[in-house]
């Protein structure tokens, strides 16, 4: 199959899904999230791959979340992806194992795409945080809660709350990645993972990952908690196109004229 915002591979079992938007520092839009979708449902149907890595583009990023331009212009949902599945369904439904390689910026959707993926392998120099409060793109639900428990409800708050950046050995101590290589050993790292799974009897993999996903299945109904309580009415062109165009126009945003109770608040 074609694709244009992605690269797809399959060497010797392994299945790589490469986000090819290096210019953009692999930040997504709706149509490269429909594209990894698609690989994803490909990798998991094929009896010749056993397990599938996501990964990105060059040596800076591995995913820096949304594109900003496509979230001021309305083309990613009114506050959020609503044209499509919530982007961590692509890993739940992939019944085999998702090995995130982190190259470089994790930031936003793309440390949601590392903390979902069953393993994270991650080079020294990669960089992890949550830019969404930054930039007014609510979150909710399953993105916030299945974080909280990987790492903790003190950190996850931190994460998410301040929107701050982290190193890849910090995310180590975190329970957040399972190893840090350097660069340059970052592919016979994530190699060397994959060849252990491959060894593994495959039903096994699949059963594990389909009771870890049960553990947590409880959060997945949330996913319209932002909509039905929090978000006001006018919420994209007031609080969200400030912090779009704020990123847009590398300036600070200004939300104080924002600190007010909502109509959905005053329910």
């Amino acid at each position: 199959m074609a694709f244009s915002d992605i690269l797809y591979d399959i060497t010797d079992s392994v299945a790589t899904v490469t986000i090819n938007r290096p210019a953009k520092l692999n930040s997504v839009t709706a149509d490269t999230l429909r594209e990894i979708e698609t690989a994803l449902h490909m990798a998991g149907n094929d009896p010749e791959v056993g397990v599938v890595v996501l990964t990105g583009a060059g040596d800076k990023a591995f995913c820096t979340g949304a594109d900003v331009s496509w979230q001021r212009e309305g083309k990613m949902g009114t506050t959020g992806p609503d044209v499509f599945a919530p982007p961590y369904m692509m890993f739940l439904r992939c019944p085999k194992p998702v090995i995130a390689r982190v190259n470089g910026y994790a930031i936003g959707g793309g440390n949601h795409f590392a903390y979902f993926c069953d393993l994270t392998i991650a080079a020294d120099h990669a960089v992890f945080g949550q830019s969404e409060p930054r930039v007014a793109f609510p979150q909710s639900g399953a993105t916030l809660g299945y974080l909280a428990r990987l790492i903790g409800h003190k950190r996850a708050r931190e994460m998410w709350m301040m929107g701050r950046k982290y190193d890849a050995r910090t995310m180590k101590d975190w329970g957040l990645v399972n190893e840090v290589v350097p660069l340059a050993d970052l592919d016979a790292e994530v190699r060397k993972w994959c060849d252990e799974l491959l060894a593994v009897a495959p039903t096994c993999l699949k059963l594990y990952k389909a009771s870890f996903i049960e553990e947590f299945n409880d959060l997945l109904g949330q996913g319209d908690f932002l909509r039905r309580w929090i978000v006001p009415d006018d919420y994209r062109e007031t609080e969200q196109r400030e912090g779009t165009s704020a990123f847009l126009e590398k300036r600070r945003p200004d939300y104080a004229a924002f600190r007010r109770p909502s109509k959905k608040e005053d329910r």
